[in-house]
């Protein structure tokens, strides 16, 4: 295709930008000077570079770490590069809330204000920033940084852009880093999203005898391969080459391993799905967009065990007849992308990744791919279309991943948690591992301790222990204040009442009490929160997130945060709750993928379970 784009023309800089991740434009199709000549009136290479198309992302990246925001000229020039068509291009780089088509600060703060936060004073938090620093504060979903308070994303633009959190952070803070613009002192990459001087994100390997997902968190130098060597590193890679694919997969199997994104799909068969299919090549996508409100555990992994990752990662490629991996991490974890690609240098210079791993004559690579900040990407087939250039909508289903997934190839899909827990099941054996937790959910689970509790932080917790057992771990409520609610799994999990807490923490435990473990989110809400308001958050950031492509979801969404905006019109009343329930069920059985479906779930569930809140419903 010849495209012709008119219009706005990129400045140098620009055009630097895109070079440099681009490599120079070879001929004038590709915006080089026109040499007809060499040129001709024939494009040459024009399937290669259509094929390139998944670049698009990574290229409006690169545009704003150098110059702060996206123009149309820009825009233009990358199309050029990359043959696209601008009104598609459009279309992409609108759809993530990161990126910016308007001129702005070449330092901005995006400051979270979502409902963890929000119990730490972020509103008010919000309100001083936007009036000390107008239009270099956005606000933001979670952050991920749920067990640390208040949090802010601070980027710069720049030959040397920059990008890290902080957390917990101050109003002053803030405002010292945009005037500043450069990093403050003392805090390393890998440590932005610590508590200073605390151990990292509240980690606690005491929960469970023989903690295994966070055995090396805390302990080995997640900066460095001999660390990880040290403490047991690749010992499961070299058993999986001695095991062979059919074996592994076996053993994973055998451990009866259940997705930890959610879904709870047994890995082993996902993996024998793709391994089993003749259309090559296969692929393995590791999904680290963590944005579900109150989730942390994936950053933490990434960023104090990278290399586990990438192990894992490499055993579920050599399994799968995978040569080509791609870590998709959101936008908003710079600390977790700088160690994640740190690790892959690292074991790539170590020929534990690359043509040949470990000798084996097996290949297996890894790229990263950043995201642009929208969570219906944690959604594996939006997933999937940003991955490829596309605005991140959902595809239907099926064709399921296994058959047809990024670029239209059989893939693997799972979440950092449920990749990372493959190295134990293979050093331990998959029976001997299942041994652990429950018949139908073996193993351990990582749980994200926030909101009213005295200690917060990331816990490894046997399957099967309690709610009331993991928030005593967390310290239990401070002041004495009585539980009014507790949040399970996220914004699309599920509100339970103080009744629950003996529930047990395992798959067919919340299926029994009609709650779910989502991503792992324990969010603890005492009798002095406003949950009025935290549904009305929850209620606003689906209505944020919606791709828009389905009406009952772009519809609905908005209904629901309008009936829980109202308050003078009787929220809570007998009448609202009966039309949220309509509007629920609506998205429920109408909309395309996962996030319409449960948009409406917490907030049914905390006028069905919640005490306070079942009392205004019955006015």
């Amino acid at each position: 295709m010849d495209l012709h784009i008119v219009g706005a023309e990129a400045t140098e800089a620009e055009r630097e930008a895109v070079d440099r991740l681009l490599g120079p434009p070879a001929t004038g199709w590709q915006g080089a000077a026109r040499d007809i000549g060499r040129d001709g009136r024939t494009a040459i290479g024009g399937r290669q570079v259509t094929g390139d198309r998944d670049l698009l992302l990574p290229a409006f990246h690169a545009v704003q770490d150098a110059i702060g925001w996206i123009s149309h000229g820009a825009l233009n020039y990358i199309c050029t590069r990359l043959s696209v068509p601008p009104a598609e291009a459009w279309g992409v780089v609108t759809f993530y809330h990161l990126l910016a088509t308007e001129p702005r600060p070449v330092a901005v703060a995006h400051v979270c204000d979502d409902i963890a936060c929000r119990l730490n004073g972020a509103e008010q938090l919000c309100r001083d920033l936007e009036s000390r620093l107008g239009h270099a504060v956005h606000r933001s979903p979670c952050l991920g940084q749920c067990d640390l308070g208040s949090a802010a994303l601070v980027t710069r633009a720049g030959r040397e852009p920059g990008r890290f959190v902080l957390a917990p952070v101050t109003a002053d803070e803030v405002v010292d880093a945009l005037k500043g613009i450069d990093k403050p002192k003392g805090l390393s990459p890998l440590t932005d999203g610590m508590k200073r001087g605390d151990k990292p994100s509240g980690l606690s390997r005491s929960t469970v005898k023989g903690a295994r997902l966070l055995s090396r968190s805390g302990l080995a130098n997640p900066a460095s391969l001999d660390s990880y060597l040290e403490h047991g590193g690749y010992a499961a890679l070299r058993k999986a080459i001695d095991l062979g694919p059919a074996a592994v997969i076996a053993e994973v199997s055998a451990a009866k391993l259940l997705g930890r994104g959610g879904a709870a799909f047994p890995t082993g068969r996902k993996w024998d799905a793709v391994a089993r299919e003749p259309a090559t090549p296969h692929y393995v996508v590791c999904n680290a967009d963590e944005s579900e409100p109150g989730t942390f555990k994936d950053r933490v992994l990434m960023e104090q065990d990278p290399f586990a990752v990438i192990e894992a990662m490499t055993i579920c490629g050599l399994a799968t007849g995978s040569a080509r991996g791609f870590v998709y991490i959101r936008g908003e974890y710079p600390e977790a992308e700088s160690a994640i690609g740190a690790a892959i240098e690292q074991a790539r210079a170590a020929g534990v990744l690359g043509p040949s791993v470990a000798g084996s004559g097996q290949a297996f690579e890894i790229e990263i791919r950043r995201g642009g900040g929208a969570y219906i990407c944690g959604e594996e087939t939006s997933l999937f279309n940003s991955l490829e250039g596309k605005r991140g909508e959902p595809r239907s289903k099926p064709p399921f991943p296994a058959q047809i997934g990024v670029f239209g190839k059989p893939t693997v899909v799972n979440n950092v948690e449920t990749l990372v827990n493959v190295l134990d099941i293979l050093t331990e054996g998959g029976a001997a591992w299942a041994r652990t937790g429950t018949e139908g959910s073996t193993g351990t689970r990582l749980f994200c301790l926030s909101g009213h509790v005295a200690k917060p932080g990331l816990y490894e917790i046997e399957c099967g222990q309690t709610l009331r057992h993991a928030i005593d771990l967390a310290g239990g409520v401070p002041g004495r204040r009585s539980i009014q609610a507790v949040l399970l799994g996220g914004a699309a999990g599920t509100f339970v009442g103080p009744d629950a807490l003996d529930m047990p923490l395992s798959f067919e435990g919340a299926r029994a009490a009609n709650a779910t473990l989502g991503s792992g989110v324990i969010m603890v809400f005492d009798e002095t929160a406003d949950l009025l308001d935290t549904l009305a958050r929850i209620a606003q950031f689906f209505r944020d997130e919606s791709c828009g492509q389905c009406v009952p979801c772009r519809v609905g969404t908005v209904r629901q945060e309008e009936l829980l905006r109202g308050r003078e019109s009787g929220v809570g009343s007998r009448e609202s709750k009966e039309l949220l329930g309509e509007l629920g069920q609506a998205m429920r059985d109408a909309s395309i993928c996962g996030l319409g479906q449960t948009a409406a779930s917490a907030i049914e569930s905390a006028f069905g379970n919640v005490p306070s809140l079942k009392r205004s419903a019955r006015s």
